[in-house]
Formats: C-alpha cells, sequence, structure tokens
C-alpha cells in the first residue's frame, strides 16, 4: 500500500513539474516575442514597411508569421481588437495564438474537428481569454452567418483564411458588413504569380481527397490579389516561406509599400508532395506543378475551367 502511494505521488509529482517546466517554456517564447516585437517597432520599421519579412518571428506560428502579425497590430490604427481564424487544428500551432495571449485580443476560432476544438476548449486559455472555438466546416454558403451570429460581424482587425482549399471562394463569399483591417489568406505558390488560378468550388472539398499528390489546393496569388482589389485592399506582401499573403484595406495603409503578385511573390521550398500509395516524394520547384499536369483548375479572370 505505502508502495502505491509512493508511486502515485512520484507521477503527480511529475506530471506537476512536467506542466510548470512547458508553462515557464511558453512564457519564456512570449517574453522573446515582446522583446523581438519592440525591436521591430523602434529600429526596423521603415525597412519592414518595404518588406514585412524583415518583421518576422515565430512564437506559435508554424513560420514566421507572429511577427508580421504583431508588426501590423501595433503599427495600424485598430480599434476593434478582434480576430477570426479557421483551419486551426488544435490552436497549437497558429497564427492567433500569440495574438491572443500577448495582446489580449477577442478571437473566434474554427475547425472542422470536434476533437480540435474540444482540445481547445479544455486549455486554461480558453477561460482565461475571451476565446470562441467552434467545431464547424466553413464553407461560402455558411461562412457570413458563422462570423455575425458569434458576434464578429463589421469591423474587425484581423481575419485569417487557412482551410487549404476554398480560400478564395470564403474571402470572395464574405460580405461588406464583414470589414477586417488586415486580411491573410493562405496561397497555393506552385501555382506561380502570373497564373489566374483557384481549385473550382466544392463546398466539401478537401485537399487530400482533389489530387493524391496533396497539391491540388487553394489559390494562385494572382487570383487572390485581384480579389482582393475588388474588396478594397492592398497586397502588402507573403511571409518568408510562401503559404501566406497579406493585405490591408486601403484606408489604413498608412507608409505601407503595397506591391504587385510579381513583387511580392514568394515561392515556397516545402516538399510535401506524395505519390498514390500517400508516400512522400519531395517534389521540388516546377516538378511540382508537372505533377498536376492535365488536372482542371478555375480561371478567376475568364470564369473558365482550364487544364494545367
Amino acid at each position: 500500500m505505502i508502495g502505491r502511494i509512493k508511486n502515485a505521488f512520484a507521477q503527480l509529482v511529475d506530471k506537476y513539474t512536467f506542466q510548470k517546466m512547458r508553462n515557464e517554456l511558453t512564457q519564456t517564447r512570449i517574453n522573446n516575442g515582446k522583446l523581438l516585437g519592440n525591436i521591430n517597432l523602434i529600429y526596423k520599421k521603415d525597412e519592414i514597411l518595404k518588406d514585412i519579412k524583415k518583421s518576422e518571428f515565430q512564437v506559435f506560428s508554424q513560420w514566421g508569421d507572429d511577427g508580421i502579425i504583431n508588426f501590423l497590430i501595433n503599427y495600424l490604427d485598430i480599434d476593434n481588437k478582434r480576430f477570426v481564424e479557421f483551419g486551426v487544428e488544435n490552436y497549437t500551432e497558429c497564427n492567433t495564438r500569440f495574438l491572443l495571449i500577448n495582446d489580449n485580443w477577442t478571437g473566434l476560432i474554427m475547425d472542422g474537428s470536434e476533437k480540435h476544438m474540444n482540445a481547445v476548449r479544455s486549455e486554461d486559455l480558453y477561460w482565461r481569454h475571451d476565446l470562441t472555438a467552434l467545431d464547424t466546416f466553413v464553407t461560402a454558403e455558411n461562412i457570413n452567418a458563422l462570423v455575425k451570429d458569434n458576434g464578429f460581424g463589421g469591423e474587425i482587425g484581423l481575419f485569417h483564411i487557412d482551410i487549404d482549399g476554398n480560400d478564395y471562394w470564403i474571402w470572395n463569399a464574405l460580405q461588406k458588413d464583414i470589414n477586417p483591417i488586415i486580411m491573410i489568406v493562405e496561397y497555393n505558390s506552385i501555382f506561380g504569380f502570373d497564373k489566374p488560378w483557384t481549385v473550382q468550388y466544392d463546398p466539401s472539398f478537401v485537399r487530400s481527397n482533389a489530387h493524391y499528390s496533396n497539391l491540388l489546393y487553394g489559390t494562385s496569388l494572382l487570383s487572390i490579389c485581384d480579389l482582393a482589389e475588388t474588396k478594397g485592399y492592398s497586397f502588402i506582401g507573403c511571409n518568408a516561406n510562401g503559404n501566406n499573403a497579406y493585405f490591408v484595406r486601403k484606408d489604413k495603409m498608412k507608409d505601407l509599400e503595397a506591391k504587385t503578385p510579381e513583387q511580392g511573390y514568394v515561392q515556397s521550398k516545402f516538399s510535401e508532395s506524395r505519390n498514390q500509395d500517400g508516400q512522400l516524394t519531395f517534389l521540388k520547384g516546377e516538378a511540382r506543378l508537372k505533377s498536376l499536369k492535365g488536372q482542371t483548375v478555375f480561371n478567376t479572370r475568364t470564369g473558365q475551367i482550364e487544364s494545367i
């Protein structure tokens, strides 16, 4: 009996120690992010206004987006400190977690997995911060109701679309009474900077089902820049890893430098292609696009379906 009690106590101590160490590590990462954010604003502002990639650092984001977002929300005039992000999985590696914890913004996050959203709702940050987590599959048909019914209509600070599929169609469907200042949209860099392509709209689109290579998804940079222009936004650049494009509402630009798709385009270097058995093939550069030869996409300038 005494031995079992000792073992149980040892496991409890280990669990407590692990949690304490994890919390301390997280706080260190946040503190480093604060420091880097201050350096960006005080010493690097002029060069960042010309190239947002210069602001990058990583706290919770997969790439350097934490730094870009931190710079933009501190540089721009934003009164409504609210954000929307979807396609967040379990919200441990995402682009608004640092914004939520460090800047205490109010947020709405969505993901198609109930398991992922339950994990978020069980975290301490869910009661410590003003966060709403919805397990739902976002479509062009339901996006406006989801946002407005949860109190995020009107002007909001930041809106991030990252669903590896209907990204173009979701922003296209967003109504004018949902009015973000900053828009972040994932783009598929293998489509290049001069092709007006997006996947054909399918409300049940799943990237892994569209083509075995896992490369037929999302929108080209040109298509999303064209759409941004019609909605009153300027394209200000991409992150250094070539998967997220940044847009700012024209009336809020201040001294940020607007770019053409060619000027701001970044080609991704990650090699996530797969063969028909689901195994990674590590295709690089132009070989990725060649693997999609014969597949169809929607041309957003002609309104026609065409082959790659």
